[in-house]
């Protein structure tokens, strides 16, 4: 659980800003949270934590265990809080401050109870009190600046959104050494260790549908978090690489530019695995369907992946993160 906090620390100068160490670069200290929130009679609420250590109002959140993602460590600290098992939607800007004189970043986003969760908090010596507040009251009682700017960026955009994660296949061995047809490929025992780690990573976006290339080495990615989920795995030739045998290529990238465009303006939660041939032409395809600015590095590793977030309301860009499998 999060250690007490202290305030944010002045700056050491006029041009010191006050997110960085008077020495100069310091690895900071790496912690995840979330505004958690729910419709309540007046309006969205959000939750707040009462620490007796420090008598302090405060966002969940706490630091990142060695060698854990930071997408299961939000919902660990966030779960641990207050009690519910939270939902991850869009992502909110970092936050970046000094605690006891080293600077500590933390990442946020925004989320929700899961629905059958079954509420468990019991006031304990590091959080004695949880209370849901409308957002303006909450942003009042909150002891610290930086929560302040966290709960900001959450009402300056959608509260609720709806993820399509592209994933790009786990770690398949070397092609020159496979003597069968390549869809028959499967992961190595690394891609199968990955495939087991995404399942739980994946998990923090609540149940996703799953649509995947039909190629072994896609289809054996997903099969943990699918089985874990109890989510069907629904394949789909366009984003299969080897499905064609034709002049223009082993795969159409215009098909999978429109099946991968449907998917998003469904607005389902989803989760797409494919290759990485086509991982740049289907993301452009999602920044050309939202009217958004395209990065200029598209590619992912094996194993690793994008998350789009869209406006469940207009299907909007509301924010878009990458990951890869260990965090």
């Amino acid at each position: 659980m999060a250690e007490p906090e202290t305030p944010e620390e002045p700056a050491a100068g006029a041009s010191s800003p006050q997110d960085t160490a008077p020495g100069g670069y310091l690895e900071p200290i790496r912690a995840a949270g979330a505004v958690l929130w729910r419709d309540g009679g007046r309006g969205s609420e959000v939750a707040l934590i009462h620490r007796p250590g420090r008598d302090d109002w405060t966002l969940p959140k706490g630091k990142l265990k060695n060698g854990e993602h930071l997408l299961t460590a939000a919902v660990r600290e966030v779960g641990e809080e207050t009690g519910l098992a939270p939902v991850l939607g869009r992502r909110l800007p970092s936050q970046r401050y000094l605690k006891d004189g080293w600077p500590k970043q933390v990442e946020w986003w925004a989320a929700t109870p899961e629905p059958a969760a079954v509420p468990r908090f019991a006031p304990n010596e590091e959080v004695d009190a949880l209370e849901w507040l409308p957002v303006a009251e909450a942003r009042d009682r909150l002891t610290y600046d930086h929560d302040v700017h966290v709960l900001d960026h959450f009402r300056a955009g959608p509260a609720r959104t709806v993820p399509l994660i592209l994933l790009r296949h786990a770690s398949a061995g070397d092609k020159s050494e496979w003597n069968d047809h390549d869809l028959l490929r499967p992961l190595d025992e690394a891609g199968r260790a990955d495939a087991l780690t995404l399942a739980e990573v994946l998990a923090v976006f609540g149940p996703l549908r799953v649509v995947s290339s039909a190629a072994a080495r896609c289809t054996e990615t997903v099969v943990p978090y699918a089985v874990t989920r109890a989510a069907e795995i629904r394949t789909e030739r366009a984003f299969t690489v080897g499905a064609l045998h034709s002049e223009d290529g082993p795969y159409d990238r215009e098909a999978a530019r429109r099946a991968f465009g449907d998917l998003l303006e469904e607005r389902r939660p989803t989760l797409v695995c494919t290759h990485g041939e086509l991982v740049a032409d289907l993301m452009r395809e999602a920044f050309a369907r939202t009217g958004s600015p395209v990065p200029q590095q598209l590619s992912l590793r094996k194993g690793t992946f994008w998350v789009v977030h869209v406006d469940a309301a207009d299907g909007s860009l509301a924010a878009v993160e990458r990951h890869t499998r260990a965090g």
